[in-house]
C-alpha cells in the first residue's frame, strides 16, 4: 500500500455527518442514521456504543433505508423507535395523566410499574422533565381540583373529598399554602379576606401595592391607576379591599424604593400564591443576583426541568409581584429583554438601573 493511499480519508470521514457521529450530537438524531459493516447494526448519531472505524461506517437518510441495506436496529439506542427524549416525555405524560385521573393518588410504586421502570428511575425521570416530584405534582393537582370544586360544589367538605384528600384534616393542614385563606373564604371569592392596597406613582408610572396579613400579595405597574385596581379586583372579586392606612405607607415606601433602586433589594414579607410549578420558578427568580440575567432555558434548568422553558415563561408572565420577584432579570436566548407583564421598556429600565447600581 503506497503512502498516498494509506493517508487518504475513508469515505465516512469525508462526510460532514461524521463530526456529529463522533461527538454523539443528540441534535443530529432523526436527521440521519449510520450503519457499521462489522456488526451489521445501524444506530442514531447519539448512540453511546463504542466508536466504529470510519472505513466500516455508512450513512443512511432514514431507518428504513438502513434496514433495506440489510442492517438491523441497535438494541442500545433503538433507532427504529421514537427518540429517547420523546419516549421519556411520553412516559412522564402517561404518569401525569394517571395522577390527574385517579380517584386516589397513585403511589410511586404504582407509577413505576405502569411506566415499566424502577422506582428510582421513575422518580428521577419525572422530576427531570416536570421539575416536580410525583408527590408534589399530585398535591398541585389536588389543590387545583379543590380551587375548582370550592366554586362549584355545594359544600367545602364535598369539594375536599372530591379533590382526592383522604380527610378534611389533611387538607386544612395545607389550606393556607394552597389557597392563601380559609376554604370558605376562597369559596366565596375572597369574602372575609382583607386586602389593604394603595395606588401611587413612581418613576415607572402608576404603581399599586396590596397586602394581606401574611405579606405583600401584589405589586402592579402600569400607566392607568384604575386599570391596576381592576386587575387586583379580578383576583379577589368579593374580597374586602381597603385603602391603606398610615402604617401601610411604610410598606408602600419600601416597595417604591425597590423600584427606584432594584439593585439594593428589600426584605419584604411576601404572600406569594401560585401553582407548585409557579412557586418553584418564582423562588428561583429571587435567587438571581441584581445586575445579572438568565435565559428562560437556564431558569428551567435551574429548577430541574430543562425542557420546560415555555412553562417557565408562562410562570414569569403570571408573576403578580413586580421587582420583588424579579422576572425582569429573565431574557431570551439572544439576550433580548422582550416579554414583560408590565412592558418591555420598564424591563429595560429596571435592568439598566441594576447595572448602574
Amino acid at each position: 500500500m503506497n503512502a498516498n493511499h494509506a493517508s487518504a480519508k475513508a469515505p465516512a470521514e469525508s462526510d460532514p455527518r461524521w463530526a456529529a457521529l463522533r461527538s454523539r450530537d443528540p441534535r443530529a438524531d432523526g436527521t440521519f442514521f449510520y450503519s457499521v459493516a462489522t456488526t451489521g447494526v445501524y444506530c442514531r448519531p447519539s448512540c453511546g456504543a463504542r466508536p466504529a472505524r470510519p472505513e466500516n461506517v455508512a450513512f443512511h437518510d432514514t431507518a428504513a433505508a438502513a434496514e433495506r441495506a440489510g442492517f438491523r436496529p441497535c438494541k442500545r439506542c433503538k433507532p427504529d423507535q421514537p427518540p429517547l427524549a420523546d419516549r421519556q416525555a411520553a412516559t412522564v405524560a402517561n404518569m401525569c395523566r394517571l395522577i390527574e385521573t385517579s380517584d386516589e393518588t397513585p403511589t410511586l410504586e404504582q407509577l413505576a410499574k405502569r411506566a415499566r421502570l424502577s422506582v428510582f428511575h421513575a422518580h428521577r425521570l419525572f422530576k427531570k422533565l416536570t421539575g416536580l416530584t410525583p408527590r408534589a405534582y399530585a398535591s398541585a393537582c389536588r389543590a387545583g381540583r379543590v380551587r375548582s370544586g370550592l366554586r362549584s360544589r355545594r359544600s367545602v367538605t364535598e369539594a375536599i373529598y372530591a379533590a382526592g384528600y383522604g380527610s378534611a384534616a389533611r387538607f386544612y393542614e395545607a389550606s393556607k399554602a394552597t389557597l392563601g385563606m380559609r376554604p370558605a373564604a376562597f369559596r366565596a371569592g375572597g369574602r372575609d379576606a382583607h386586602i389593604r392596597f394603595a395606588v401611587g406613582t413612581c418613576s415607572l408610572g402608576a404603581i399599586l401595592v396590596a397586602a394581606t396579613d401574611r405579606g405583600v400579595c401584589a405589586i402592579l405597574l402600569g400607566d392607568e391607576p384604575g386599570a391596576l385596581v381592576k386587575d387586583l379586583q379580578k383576583q379577589f372579586p368579593v374580597a374586602a379591599l381597603e385603602g391603606g392606612d398610615r402604617a401601610f405607607e411604610d410598606t408602600v415606601a419600601r416597595v417604591v424604593g425597590l423600584v427606584e433602586k432594584p439593585g439594593l433589594g428589600a426584605n419584604l414579607p411576601l404572600d406569594i400564591r401560585g401553582t407548585a410549578f409557579q412557586q418553584r420558578v418564582w423562588d428561583a427568580l429571587r435567587k438571581v443576583p441584581a445586575g445579572e440575567t438568565v435565559t428562560y432555558a437556564e431558569l428551567a434548568t435551574a429548577i430541574g426541568a430543562p425542557r420546560s422553558a415555555r412553562a417557565v415563561a408562562g410562570a414569569c408572565a403570571a408573576n403578580p409581584l413586580a421587582v420583588a420577584v424579579p422576572c425582569h432579570r429573565v431574557v431570551r436566548s439572544d439576550g433580548n429583554p422582550a416579554g414583560y407583564r408590565w412592558g418591555v421598556e420598564r424591563k429595560r429600565e429596571l435592568l439598566a438601573r441594576e447595572t448602574r447600581s
